[in-house]
């Protein structure tokens, strides 16, 4: 009996410490609608434009995890062009804000994925939140 009431204490105690490990974040970009839907643990809960590869260059397609993120950021290869709240998944591409505004909701980037800096700030904040291991960043046609 004393072995029952200390398995249930610690899987108790272990369901109490895993509540953020269960919780996750996925960011799906659909690059032929220029839109990416952010949902929480499955729900719906964003729908924001952006603006991916314009012709001559590439938004890589597949499905990953944050590498790094960082609040303020300038691109090193792009005449030191700020990108803040970026969100890097894939080496140099990254998600992140924009100050060109007129083109979201179509192509107009070298890669990276272009979103309203307000709606750059809210996703970095929950990556940052639910953490890496817990997000998906999924980009599809």
């Amino acid at each position: 009996m004393r072995h029952l009431l200390a398995a249930l204490v610690g899987g108790m105690l272990l369901f109490l410490a895993a509540p953020a490990g269960a919780q996750s974040v996925t960011a799906h970009i659909d690059l032929s609608r220029q839109v990416m839907k952010v949902s929480v643990d499955g729900v719906p809960r964003y729908v924001w434009p952006v603006s991916t590869a314009r012709k001559g260059y590439r938004t890589p397609v597949g499905s990953y995890r944050p590498q790094r993120l960082h609040r303020r950021y300038f691109s090193r290869k792009y005449y030191n062009s700020p990108m803040p709240y970026s969100i890097f998944f894939h080496g140099g591409y990254a998600i992140h804000g924009t100050n060109d505004l007129n083109r979201l909701g179509r192509p107009a980037s070298h890669g990276c994925v272009r979103l309203h800096p307000g709606n750059a700030a809210t996703l970095f904040a929950l990556v940052n939140d639910y953490g890496r291991a817990n997000t998906r960043i999924v980009i599809t046609r």
